[in-house]
């Protein structure tokens, strides 16, 4: 079966970057799966140059968003990220990021300053009301990783980016009561969003 760099969905485009991750989140559906939506996202090739990229998006303006979420993080591409965003709004594209909050940790550096002006909406993973839950439900591989998601959403909001947590409905009603403080605490709005099974 053909890698799959991108993957139209409804009326939205997703990119496929990497299959790696800072993560191992109990309910990923990556995890014992080798396609999505009838979509192989394992890469058996590696991962898709940028041009790879680009020739399959095409008019970007075909798209209501296109979305980089595949199955791994994909911040650990942030330079091919970037150019890809700026190929997509140099032809009337709008852009998203979904991710697991953990790029500037991955980068060792703060990269909000960097996705300023190349990211129409970012959603930003929470899923946990503090460090002990996250790592027991997304298994971390990275230190601090619930602290360094938290510190991300708070440099985009402060770099002016469209930013938003979310959290799956399968963690309970006192977590994402938990997680409402969190999201109100750093005046980031809050979306709960449905297990894909």
């Amino acid at each position: 079966m053909k890698d799959t760099y991108t993957y139209q969905i409804g009326k939205n485009l997703y990119i496929n970057l990497t299959n790696r991750c800072s993560n191992r989140c109990t309910f990923c559906v990556r995890e014992g799966k080798e396609t999505y939506e009838g979509y192989a996202l394992w890469l058996q090739g590696g991962e898709p140059q940028v041009k790879q990229v680009i020739a399959e998006i095409g008019d970007p303006k075909r798209y209501g968003e296109i979305v980089f979420c595949g199955f791994g993080e994909p911040t650990y591409r942030l330079e091919a990220l970037l150019e890809i965003c700026r190929y997509i709004h140099a032809n009337g594209g709008k852009t998203r990021l979904n991710t697991n909050g953990h790029g500037s940790a991955i980068a060792g550096m703060d990269i909000a300053c960097a996705l300023k002006g190349q990211l129409d909406a970012i959603n930003v993973s929470l899923n946990a009301p503090d460090a002990v839950a996250y790592a027991a439900l997304c298994r971390p591989r990275i230190e601090n990783a619930f602290e360094e998601l938290v510190a991300f959403a708070r440099a985009c909001k402060r770099e002016g980016l469209n930013c938003w947590f979310s959290v799956v409905d399968c963690i309970g009603e006192e977590a994402i009561e938990g997680c409402r403080k969190i999201a109100k605490e750093a005046g980031i709005p809050l979306r709960i969003r449905e297990m894909i099974e």
